[in-house]
């Protein structure tokens, strides 16, 4: 009987460059679809964060662009599944509940869903990163992990003491 083997091996580098191939088309697809979720936003306080976020992410995309550069690649998207079913909920819930005051609630839950898919993410990147000795790439990695997580905390903070008491109270 005779055993068949994968016509490549494909190594942990491999992996990190798909990887971060796709953590470049999330963050992309984040960039414009952040303006939408801004803009349909009713709560003021949510309506900053996301505009803040954008921001953020316009940093985002310039580390993993100096990620490719330390690799010697041309920046390059592999289209992320996970992050195109995240942002079509996102949208579905702008039209359902437009008007509504559960909007914001579930806005927020959209981007929550985003913000974990991400700390998901940067997290094995960094770790990938510090197993290949991929020092620079690490350090970029940790500091948008940091900015990440700072920003779920600022949205449950957002949902907890305002959007949340709002939707339930209608």
């Amino acid at each position: 009987m005779a055993t068949t083997k994968p016509a490549t091996t494909k190594g942990l580098g491999e992996l990190f460059r798909d990887t971060l191939k796709d953590i470049y088309f999330a963050e992309k697809k984040i960039l414009s679809t952040l303006p939408k979720m801004a803009k349909a936003a009713q709560s003021p306080e949510l309506k900053a964060a996301f505009e803040k976020h954008h921001g953020e992410t316009q940093e985002h995309v310039a580390r993993l662009e100096e990620i490719f550069e330390i690799l010697g690649m041309k920046p390059q998207a592999k289209t992320c599944a996970a992050i195109m079913g995240i942002t079509e909920e996102g949208a579905e819930i702008i039209e359902e509940y437009k008007g509504s005051p559960a909007l914001d609630a579930g806005l927020l839950a959209a981007a929550q869903a985003v913000e974990h898919y991400e700390i998901s993410r940067y997290g094995t990147l960094r770790t990938w990163a510090s197993e290949l000795g991929l020092t620079a790439a690490v350090q970029l990695l940790d500091l948008t992990l940091a900015e990440e997580k700072k920003t779920d905390v600022a949205l449950t903070e957002i949902a907890e003491s305002a959007v949340n008491v709002a939707a339930e109270a209608a």
